[in-house]
């Protein structure tokens, strides 16, 4: 007999850059199990797409060593956003579209006449597939006779949980990240979902909280997973690292989601003053509420500004890129974030610098354009740091100072873990979650704000 309340959550965790296998503990706040490979884009005919296959072997044979030695209670999925899967009956009717892919961009014009306005939407106009609703236009347009064949248009995350148990789920966190196809003070379908008659395609709305099955005979068969294991319909990955402070918070504050993209979300902010133009926009939160929010795509500058030899730096190297101005202006990843028309470079050559003092660089770069990019939500309060970020001393340190709110370092190695598994104890669910960590000062950040000022001019 399984336990009444569920406490080693088997997450399945999508992230843009790595696929992951989660066991974590509700119990204690720990991830007892992790297994992770990279996710690789297929750069095959049609279109760039995803190795679903390959993710899916990745999910049985981690599950099987998992069940080995570890009880699993139940799972759950969270993934990367704008990303959505057109299925025919139970296979695939098209590969699923990587979002970094431009084809979509050859149908612009059109599709900007049939795409939403922003104070419906609340989504700005991204390039390529970053939008899902782009994606989709272009690939009905592209590809007819397969599209054709499409009998359920459903969300990634809830794709994932369609392969485990057969039960076919929508849901609004991955309905609501700028895809143009959710209307998120309506908490409805957008006109161009409706015009384009791909509202009566999506599968049943469901809430990410909704136990939507246990896993099929085969998957229990192959993984060792009991054959009453209930599996949940999921979240979008940076909705799951809000969800917990959703729950234990009063508004307003800000969180900050790191990885591949920040994402940062604005909670109890005022979606009227979003700008578009310098990606501002509304997510929609596991309860379906609109959050509004920002985003830029940190974590993949950080990787190509350090090229790989990030190396923490030390106060020294800290003093000296304050006092000799060694500065990263914007943008190395054009069309997105606070700066989408900036021509990134460095203010010296950034090969003649020690790994210490490039690193630290980037930091206080990315301090800067998050707090740019926190103007552009209207967040206020204090700032949570979920994710990678969260082990970047500097980073945190100085963007303590440059918005003059106490900074608190999330606690769990994992927030996308957390909050996935958070979902199986229901709308009401209050964990004992451990304290996060405030920010305390090592560096000599004195004259900071000078720099910072330097660098917006």
């Amino acid at each position: 007999m399984k336990p009444t309340t569920p406490r080693f959550i088997a997450v399945l965790d999508v992230g843009k850059t790595n696929v992951k296998l989660v066991v974590h503990d509700l119990d204690t706040g720990d991830d007892v199990f992790v297994r992770t490979r990279p996710n690789a884009v297929v750069d095959a005919s049609p279109y760039p797409h995803y190795d679903v296959e390959g993710m899916w072997t990745f999910f049985l044979d981690t599950l099987k060593e998992a069940t080995a030695d570890q009880r699993i209670d139940a799972l759950s999925f969270t993934t990367h956003g704008a990303t959505f899967t057109l299925l025919a009956g139970d296979r695939l009717a098209l590969p699923i579209l990587d979002y970094e892919f431009h084809g979509p961009d050859v149908l612009d014009d059109a599709y900007a006449k049939a795409r939403p306005a922003f104070a419906e939407s609340f989504t700005p106009r991204l390039p390529g597939g970053l939008n899902a609703g782009a994606q989709i236009f272009w690939q009905a347009r592209t590809f007819p006779e397969s599209f054709a064949k499409v009998t359920a248009i459903v969300p990634y995350p809830q794709y994932w949980a369609f392969r485990f148990t057969g039960v076919l789920a929508s849901e609004r966190t991955s309905l609501g990240v700028h895809t143009d196809l959710w209307a998120p003070e309506k908490r409805d379908y957008s006109s161009l979902a409706r015009s384009e008659g791909w509202n009566r395609l999506f599968a049943p709305l469901c809430s990410a909280f909704d136990r939507l099955g246990t896993v099929t005979a085969d998957i229990a068969a192959r993984t060792g997973l009991s054959p009453d294991t209930p599996v949940f319909c999921g979240i979008h990955d940076s909705n799951a690292s809000l969800l917990p402070h959703l729950l234990s918070r009063k508004p307003p504050f800000t969180v900050l989601s790191t990885g591949t993209w920040v994402i940062i979300f604005a909670v109890g902010g005022n979606a009227s003053s979003l700008d578009a133009r310098r990606d501002g926009l509304c997510n929609v939160d596991a309860f379906g509420n609109p959050v509004p929010s920002a985003r830029f795509m940190g974590g993949r500058e950080f990787d190509l500004l350090t090229e790989g030899r990030a190396q923490k730096p030390s106060a020294d190297d800290v003093r000296a890129v304050l006092d000799q101005g060694v500065m990263v202006h914007p943008t190395f990843v054009p069309g997105c974030g606070p700066f989408p028309d900036g021509k990134g470079r460095w203010s010296t050559d950034p090969a003649s610098l020690a790994a210490g003092m490039r690193t630290a660089a980037v930091s206080l770069y990315l301090a800067m354009v998050a707090r740019s990019a926190m103007a552009v939500a209207g967040a206020a309060g204090p700032i949570i740091l979920e994710g990678p970020f969260g082990r970047d001393r500097l980073f945190a340190e100085a963007l303590q100072s440059l918005t003059q709110q106490p900074v608190l370092v999330a606690a769990g190695a994992t927030g996308t873990s957390t909050g996935a598994a958070m979902l199986t104890l229901g709308r009401d669910g209050r964990p004992d979650l451990p304290a996060d960590r405030p920010v305390a000062g090592i560096y000599d950040l004195s004259d900071l704000e000078s720099y910072a000022d330097r660098w917006a001019s």
